[in-house]
């Protein structure tokens, strides 16, 4: 008994932990929408960079959520693809910037980011 509970005792704590640190679907829009507002007004690369790193982080986590429209779809259905379909849009336009910044490209980098909110706008209307 004293061994069994002490083998459970790790896995109880990861199960009882892991929920408290993924963020929800809604904690990750709110978390890109606040940083692409700090992409478009930011004139430091630094300051871009680490709101596009934010906004990766925060549109990574939301590729494995489901939105509440979807509840109950199958991970594997057509709408779940798309909405992936969507995310991963998102990730490459976000990559693309990312690139501009690292060549120095501030101007170029906040450009590509103007797509964000078509995607944003297209992927919404079907999802949210």
């Amino acid at each position: 008994m004293k061994r069994l509970s002490s083998a459970l005792l790790p896995l109880l704590a990861v199960l009882l932990t892991a929920p408290a640190t993924a963020r929800d679907l809604s904690e990750d829009m709110d978390m890109i929408a606040a940083n692409y507002s700090a992409v478009l007004h930011a004139d430091n690369p630094d300051t871009l960079k680490q709101a596009l790193a934010d906004m990766h982080a925060a549109a990574k986590d939301a590729r494995e959520a489901t939105p509440p429209k979807l509840r109950g779809q199958a991970p594997d259905s057509p709408q779940m693809q798309d909405y992936r379909r969507g995310i991963d849009t998102l990730l490459g336009q976000i990559e693309q910037a990312q690139t501009r910044v690292d060549h120095g490209d501030v101007q170029g980098a906040k450009q590509i980011a103007g797509h964000f909110k078509q995607t944003r706008d297209e992927n919404h209307a079907k999802f949210r």
